[in-house]
């Protein structure tokens, strides 16, 4: 005989009107800070935001070098979309592709000069626009404060099980 739950459903716990308030300011801002960093990407570099932050994980790996793997996890995208942006910065010279000697499967991500070079001119408009667009709109306490409150955020959706449905495993 098949087990049927016949307990009542849990009433949401609804959102307080404060709660509300701050959840749809995050969105907001949230949605306009990407878009803003995107754009300006775009308009002075000729890539868009998550091409950038590759390149920039790439740089400050040991000798400008990751698996595959950990560049997609790092980024938190799927492993397709990750192929799909690095085969875009293959074709600007940005990045190459190297396989893996110890496992046939795998590969790395490799900065080139020309990506390194690109980086370089790209970074000071970069943090000049997450300056203006952020930093500069906050007090210390308030970095602070949002710093420490999106590392708490962050550490709770990092899941720690084995199996997790986790964009980079997809």
């Amino acid at each position: 005989m098949e087990y049927m739950n016949t307990a009542p459903a849990e009433e949401p716990r609804w959102l307080t009107d404060e709660e509300q308030r701050t959840w749809r300011a995050y969105m907001h801002a949230a949605t306009l800070l990407e878009d803003h960093l995107d754009r300006q990407l775009q308009r002075d570099a000729g890539m868009p935001h998550v091409y950038y932050g590759l390149l920039v994980q790439l740089a400050e790996a040991p000798r400008r070098r990751l698996r595959m793997t950990e560049l997609a996890m790092n980024a938190k995208i799927t492993r397709s979309r990750l192929s799909h942006a690095i085969a875009r910065l293959e074709k600007n010279g940005w990045v190459r592709r190297e396989d893996c000697p110890s496992d046939k499967r795998g590969q790395f991500a490799v900065l080139t000069d020309a990506g390194q070079e690109t980086l370089g001119k790209a970074a000071p408009g970069h943090v000049a626009a997450v300056r203006q667009a952020m930093f500069d709109r906050l007090t210390p306490e308030q970095q602070k404060a949002l710093g420490d409150a999106m590392l708490i955020i962050a550490e709770g959706l990092q899941p720690k099980e084995a199996g997790a449905d986790l964009p980079w495993l997809r």
